[in-house]
């Protein structure tokens, strides 16, 4: 309602748009490592801690008490929001379960030493909307450098939903991140698109677009994310079916890939370019914020 009031001076009513996570329309983690595999999984990153802090608000699902995440003080100063793995209680995983975990993970593997704040918005299916995301971005105001989404939506006329466009406006001393999504199209999605957020698509290894990314003139930056290896938890295999939230959990590694996996390579690269004491339009690796060739 208070956001409703807050842009009726300037937008007639909207539709509140449904959002969705990259995996609802590309694919769920393959396991690939954990106590109970012969995969080596990758090396934890090292718990640094940077002073002054660069802090980037993740805008996802759940965040677990992952071992990568272990030592660091902003998982005592900000708490945990568990991910629910089986909200529908069929014995199997729910489509983007685990995801905001496997997010997390990209983002401290490549600034290791950044603080994480995280914000539950996405439900473990994938799905959120116009409004919560606002409410997410309104609560944080003042309150991150960075702040990474890796949901949207596209809108029948291509425009940004209101309440949105609105709330972007007040993120002008900060930077926003969002996936360009998964659809192999070049039609806006939104918020990528709003000329206040910065739109990542995913490449292959080779550095091509990979094909079911989003793409077009509305795209500012490029990183791979093509078979991407991040923390991820997972249900124990046959284990009983519990009530959401209290499932019997298995830490280690997946591999996934969407463009909800190249964007968190790029919030850590301005988190890195922050801590340097830079501008983050400083950055011209043009796998970071160069113009890509789409």
């Amino acid at each position: 309602m208070e956001i409703a009031a807050d842009v009726a001076d300037r937008w007639s009513v909207a539709p509140n748009h449904v959002h969705i996570g990259s995996p609802i329309m590309l694919g769920t983690p393959i396991w690939t490592g954990g106590p109970h595999l012969d995969v080596p999984a990758p090396r934890p990153p090292s718990p640094e801690t940077w002073h002054p802090p660069v802090t980037v608000a993740v805008l996802d699902t759940g965040l677990d008490p992952h071992p990568w995440f272990a030592g660091r003080r902003w998982l005592s100063e900000w708490g945990l929001q568990p991910e629910v793995l089986d909200n529908d209680l069929d014995g199997t995983p729910d489509r983007q379960a685990g995801h905001g975990t496997f997010v997390a993970g990209i983002v401290i593997q490549n600034a290791p030493g950044v603080t994480l704040r995280h914000h539950r918005v996405l439900s473990s299916m994938g799905l959120t909307d116009d409004t919560t995301i606002a409410a997410a971005l309104r609560t944080l105001r003042g309150q991150a450098d960075i702040a990474l989404l890796t949901s949207g939506c596209h809108t029948a006329t291509n425009e940004c939903p209101p309440i949105l466009a609105h709330e972007l406006d007040h993120w002008s001393d900060a930077t926003v991140v969002a996936a360009a999504g998964n659809g192999g199209t070049d039609r806006p999605f939104w918020p990528a698109a709003h000329p206040h957020v910065i739109a990542v698509a995913a490449t292959e290894d080779d550095g091509t677009i990979a094909a079911f990314s989003n793409r077009g003139p509305w795209v500012n930056a490029t990183a791979p994310g093509v078979d991407i290896t991040s923390s991820h938890v997972r249900l124990m295999p046959d284990s009983p079916t519990v009530a959401p939230g209290t499932e019997t959990r298995e830490y280690g590694v997946a591999r996934w890939s969407g463009t909800s996996f190249a964007a968190p390579k790029i919030a850590a690269d301005l988190a890195n370019n922050l801590h340097a004491n830079h501008r983050p339009s400083q950055l011209d690796d043009h796998h970071s914020l160069g113009q890509p060739t789409l």
